[in-house]
């Protein structure tokens, strides 16, 4: 028995058929994360439209978005700051590129310092 679809988010943007022998097919997404040494991350001080205030954004992550939730954990744990990860980017609070760039080295991650 097929799962209950419960909102139109569920149903992965078809809304209507009018074959009746349609069936979807949900597309599932099998990327892999490459290893740390083939990531090619980069980490940027970030200002705009944050009231004033200085986020650290390491960008360029490739694989999956749990991969990218645990890294951005583990960062904001090691820098004892807040911060997100949103939109494939991790969202650090603060001015932390020096301490971010040490971390990410130490840790096999190819990284650069990026911008100004």
């Amino acid at each position: 028995m097929k799962p209950k679809k419960n909102s139109l988010s569920d149903l992965g943007g078809i809304m209507y058929s009018t074959n009746p022998e349609f069936e979807y097919h949900e597309e599932v997404d099998e990327t892999t994360t490459p290893p740390k040494n083939q990531q090619d991350l980069r980490v940027v001080l970030d200002k705009k439209n944050r009231g004033g205030k200085a986020v650290t954004l390491i960008t360029g992550f490739k694989g999956k978005q749990d991969d990218l939730d645990i890294l951005g954990k583990m960062l904001k744990t090691k820098c004892g700051v807040g911060g997100s990860v949103k939109d494939g980017e991790i969202m650090i609070q603060g001015d932390v590129r020096d301490k971010i760039l040490g971390i990410l080295q130490k840790d096999g991650y190819k990284v650069k310092k990026a911008g100004g």
